[in-house]
């Protein structure tokens, strides 16, 4: 990296515009600046998750998200630039499959509460699924100028937050918070 960010107050976007790595300008407004944003700001929420008291394992992987997000946000700033590794969709199959694999069925939905932690992984998840609409909506509006790996990663990586806000919950012998449907409890009557 060396001296690549030696001046961070350019003042080039004051005019709505914003750099991308290929040196073209594009309004900041557009499609790409937004999916890159949107990534950007779920890592943001992953590092605010990374304060919490977590799992080694947990802690590690998540670390290694970043890692991931910073590679997607760069395949994202260069159009037609591939960043995102085959292996860091096989790492999220891989951990969702293990975490998932420690957690009872679920027979209800679940709130986005419980502990602290929990919470903070519940919104990683959501902007984990904004990011993914913005992905998909760059994917729109340049036909052609995206592989599928950043969407099929950012899908896969909300369902991981999805279930490492239950194994959070669990982590001082907690559990989820259930949704109090009037339905459901008519028919448990």
């Amino acid at each position: 990296m060396g001296n690549r960010l030696t001046q961070i107050a350019t003042r080039t976007g004051d005019d709505g515009s914003t750099g991308l790595g290929d040196n073209t300008r594009v309004s900041k407004h557009s499609a790409r600046p937004h999916a890159m944003g949107d990534v950007d700001e779920l890592n943001s929420h992953i590092g605010l998750l990374l304060c919490e008291p977590l799992p080694d394992g947990v802690r590690t992987l998540l670390g290694d998200v970043q890692h991931q997000l910073f590679n997607l946000g760069g395949e994202l700033s260069i159009p037609g630039f591939e960043l995102l590794k085959d292996d860091a969709l096989a790492q999220l199959d891989e951990a969702l499959a293990h975490y998932n694999g420690t957690l009872p069925r679920l027979a209800e939905f679940i709130l986005p509460a419980g502990s602290r932690a929990a919470a903070q992984a519940h919104i990683c998840r959501t902007v984990a699924r904004r990011a993914e609409r913005s992905v998909v909506a760059l994917g729109e509006a340049e036909p052609g100028a995206l592989r599928a790996a950043p969407r099929r990663y950012l899908n896969r990586l909300s369902d991981l937050f999805f279930v490492l806000a239950r194994v959070l919950n669990r982590m001082d012998g907690g559990d989820d918070v259930y949704w109090k449907s009037d339905r459901m409890a008519r028919r448990a009557e």
